[in-house]
């Protein structure tokens, strides 16, 4: 730690496509003996230099949401002891668990590109299997802009994100130029990268963490990414079966044959529409 005498309570959101290593589907997915046997250690890994960087930019506190899947993915074994981990899905805030628990900075760490980006690992949404697009209040929108919206929601800035070329482009745009950036991986295709050794990307994530944080301490950090009251939320779906589910949704409209839209509040209700329709949507 270089000093500061800030306390500073840094939450970070895990991802686990835009890891250090990975560039298929059956790295990510937990039925699959490479997720058991690496994946959840590089991803763990990552975790780990961002812990590492954080604090030497001057954390005193840090909290982990295990963001992938059911939220079961980091090795707590192999964590660094410094941080707790939110583990395990439905969590009130999903992805970003604990962002309302007064936080003064959001890392996103193993982040990909929402769904249909060109050269990107894994792109997609939420779902790969049943959403195509989200929008909110017009713009298109991924996993970054949504849980950056919520952390905008509770007045948090979003101060790093690490993966491939187009995840880290994909935050900046969302968060701003003040973002710190850590690119693992250059991905040539949805399932093809030039990965950095091990070494090197844990080296980029640390350093990037710790500027990111020591940027915080000294004011020099990105403005919360804030989203415009009230909040329209609309989400085309792969399938008019999965549109039909998420219609049960209340105030839900049906735009078109696999799109639905409704206009909440603010960011945080509709980050809570979309994931109950996401969910509705389920085959």
């Amino acid at each position: 730690m270089l000093g500061y005498s800030r306390n500073m309570k840094i939450l970070i959101s895990g991802d686990m496509e835009g890891v250090s290593g990975i560039t298929q589907w059956d790295q990510v997915t937990p039925d699959h003996p490479e997720y058991m046997t690496r994946s959840r250690a590089l991803y763990t890994g990552d975790l780990n230099a961002a812990i590492e960087g954080a604090y030497e930019g001057g954390a005193t506190a840090l909290v982990v949401s295990d963001g992938h899947w059911n939220g079961t993915n980091a090795l707590i074994e192999q964590l660094d002891p410094r941080a707790r981990l939110n583990h395990g899905s439905p969590s009130p805030m999903s992805m970003v668990q604990g962002i309302d628990q007064k936080v003064d900075g959001l890392m996103l760490v193993g982040y990909h590109a929402m769904a249909g980006t060109a050269e990107a690992i894994l792109d997609h949404t939420w779902s790969n299997a049943r959403i195509a697009n989200v929008y909110i209040n017009g713009r298109r929108t991924g996993e970054i802009g949504l849980n950056l919206g919520v952390a905008g929601h509770f007045g948090v800035p979003p101060i790093l994100i690490t993966g491939d070329q187009s995840a880290c482009a994909e935050g900046v745009a969302f968060g701003g130029d003040a973002m710190q950036t850590a690119i693992v991986k250059t991905a040539t295709s949805q399932c093809a990268a030039e990965c950095l050794p091990l070494v090197e990307s844990r080296r980029r994530i640390r350093a990037a963490a710790q500027a990111a944080v020591a940027g915080l301490a000294a004011g020099g950090a990105p403005k919360p990414f804030v989203v415009t009251q009230p909040t329209a939320l609309a989400v085309e779906f792969v399938y008019s079966r999965h549109a039909d589910r998420a219609m049960l949704f209340p105030g839900a409209a049906r735009a078109a044959g696999t799109r639905v839209e409704v206009t909440l509040p603010d960011m945080l209700a509709a980050y809570r529409a979309f994931r109950a329709m996401a969910t509705l949507a389920r085959d």
